[in-house]
């Protein structure tokens, strides 16, 4: 049940209307509801991937009291690795077995040994990473005593299972999340408001920008033997524009619907695109997943302490994990490096803390080198995201090196029925209304919402793309 079909259309207004009418006398009632209503939403999927959430529920639900009660430091242990080798055992099964054997055999191939690998013939469960990480967060949590067990079953799994941030985040904190939960929630018209301008906002990212840039971009990369260098160079911004609307714009919704039933979640992008540097990029790209890198990996390495050799280690380390994170593909491991490529000058500078702030652009000759350095940024992530979406290495080289060798910038028609520049004026409004928006959540509140709403729903209505690409991407991961 994807957020922008007509079916969830259906599904989120009757939910809410229950939740408030029906079942808001109490906390309890508010979570059992959510519970029952998250796991239907997951078994849309497939009902079968609801007993694995159940056992990584239960697992963590259990094994994180019994770290709590436990007095011993080796029975804390015996728990807590319990607890972890379980859950990323299931994600490595699931996720990374066939990738792993199917690499060793290929090895084995390569030196003249001749294997031929045991493959799982499994599907991937939807959201399987979102909510192994919420579980090993919890469970760290606890083991370090920063936070003390949940014996609420129903409220722990409503942490896990919360279906807004199922399938694919933002990725949540006992720490943020299980307050809220342990709370009665009462309606407040504004928040809900707040709610609906970013739903709205979310979805005019997806349909509207994801889902026009993904028709380009699929032409182009499905195609870029016979592209020449102007292709490839837009088809890699159009894939940025896809990847950046299709999942910002889910968040956007997620967040959007959480206000609907009195819950804040994480906030997950802040306009990423509009970054100084590489450095300043991570600290507004899927910010859930970043800091949980940085607090359960990067830090418990040595962070940014220690010898310089080391805090290199670290940073391609997470970097690495990270792009693996994403999938069972060398091209993520590779997006990983680049990134962390990116990152090493920041870091050997000791400019990695610069750019705090939201960049400003005014009638100065600083402004000009703001606005390069944007350009820059943006140009390194595309070149990275050519790793993200090409099927292999191999077509993610061959693709740059076309960009160089071909030397062709005239505009090409492509496959879709439609010239490429097209979509340039559709994005470069969406960039325009971004950065004028850039110091609020969505661009809708303030002054003249109603008119803004009327243009957004309008833009969704014509301009959105319904028929082939609804799927969110980051479903997959």
């Amino acid at each position: 049940m994807f957020f922008n079909s007509l079916t969830f259309a259906v599904f989120l207004p009757i939910v809410f209307l229950l939740y408030w009418f029906v079942f808001s006398k109490t906390k309890s009632t508010q979570n059992v509801f959510l519970v029952l209503v998250s796991y239907y939403f997951y078994s849309c999927w497939d009902w079968r991937f609801l007993f694995l959430l159940l056992f990584s529920t239960l697992l963590c639900y259990f094994t994180g009291i019994k770290i709590e009660k436990s007095i011993k430091e080796r029975e804390r242990k015996l728990w807590f690795w319990l607890s972890i080798v379980f859950n990323l055992g299931f994600l490595g099964i699931f996720k990374y077995y066939n990738f792993f054997a199917f690499s060793f055999s290929e090895a084995l191939n390569n030196i003249g040994i001749q294997s031929s690998p045991f493959l799982l013939d499994v599907i991937l469960p939807v959201g399987i990473s979102f909510y192994t990480f919420h579980g090993l967060s919890y469970v760290i949590d606890i083991y370090y005593k920063r936070i003390n067990s949940e014996k609420n079953v129903i409220d722990y799994a409503l942490f896990v299972s919360y279906f807004p941030l199922l399938v694919a985040g933002p990725i949540e904190r006992a720490t943020h999340l299980l307050p809220q939960v342990k709370l009665k929630r009462n309606f407040h018209f504004e928040k809900a408001k707040e709610g609906v301008y970013q739903i709205i906002w979310g979805l005019v990212k997806k349909v509207v920008i994801a889902d026009t840039c993904a028709t380009y971009a699929n032409a182009i990369f499905d195609n870029y033997t016979s592209m020449n260098s102007l292709s490839l160079i837009l088809g890699a911004v159009y894939f940025a524009f896809q990847i950046y609307g299709d999942f910002s714009g889910y968040s956007d919704m997620a967040l959007g619907m959480s206000k609907l039933f009195g819950l804040d979640l994480l906030r997950n992008f802040n306009y990423p695109y509009f970054s100084r540097d590489i450095a300043e990029f991570w600290r507004r790209w899927h910010i859930s997943l970043s800091s949980w890198f940085r607090d359960y990996l990067y830090i418990p390495l040595g962070g940014s302490r220690g010898s310089k050799l080391k805090q290199v280690r670290n940073v391609f380390i997470i970097f690495v994990v990270s792009g693996f994170w994403h999938g069972a593909n060398w091209t993520f491991l590779a997006w990983g490096f680049i990134n962390a490529m990116y990152f090493l000058p920041s870091l050997l500078l000791g400019t990695n803390r610069n750019n705090m702030e939201t960049a400003e652009l005014h009638w100065d000759f600083n402004s000009i080198k703001v606005f390069f350095s944007i350009l820059a940024t943006f140009t390194l992530s595309c070149l990275a995201w050519i790793f993200f979406r090409a099927k292999t290495i191999h077509i993610a080289f061959a693709y740059i090196g076309q960009i160089f060798t071909n030397g062709t910038f005239t505009s090409q028609f492509l496959q879709n029925q439609r010239y490429s520049y097209e979509l340039l004026l559709l994005v470069l409004a969406f960039v325009l209304v971004e950065w004028n928006s850039r110091y609020k959540i969505e661009p809708i509140s303030g002054k003249y919402s109603g008119l803004k709403m009327a243009l957004c729903l309008l833009g969704i209505i014509a301009l959105g793309t319904y028929a082939d690409y609804k799927e969110f991407i980051y479903f997959q991961f």
